[in-house]
């Protein structure tokens, strides 16, 4: 089984931003989470992050090209207001997880909505690093179950 991680937009600055918020925990160290985990549930990640709009469209076309099982995207900001990242994510045949550290809901006005809710299978978040590999649980559950 293939899982793709969708990192976006600042998720290279994490261990560095807002602590209260995101904790201390880096990306590397989010990654190497992720891929323990998908090793305990048969499930290969793949990990990829970038500030550029455009390329993270490109990496989710790649993805459909790779026919992974299962997308996980924390994309930060462009949760929000991203509709192309939207639009590549409706592409895929696959089940989509969409996964944050913090509580969106209980934050900014402007967090509370996501694009991408009305294409992805569920949504995690509140759990700090934890939500990640809770989002791999359901993607590897939702791709087998498919």
């Amino acid at each position: 089984m293939k899982v793709l991680m969708l990192h976006g937009v600042n998720h290279n600055m994490f261990g560095k931003r807002d602590a209260k918020q995101y904790g201390t925990i880096t990306l590397d160290e989010i990654n190497a989470n992720l891929q323990a985990a998908g090793k305990e549930l048969g499930a290969a990640v793949d990990c990829y992050q970038t500030n550029h709009e455009g390329a993270m469209c490109e990496r989710i076309h790649q993805a459909y090209f790779d026919k992974v099982d299962a997308v996980l995207i924390n994309a930060g900001a462009w949760t929000h207001y991203s509709y192309a990242i939207r639009d590549a994510l409706a592409v895929l045949t696959c089940p989509i997880v969409e996964v944050h550290m913090s509580n969106i809901h209980a934050r900014e006005e402007f967090r509370h909505k996501s694009v991408f809710a009305e294409i992805v299978q569920g949504q995690i978040c509140g759990f700090g690093a934890e939500s990640y590999v809770l989002a791999l649980r359901a993607g590897v559950s939702a791709a087998k179950a498919a």
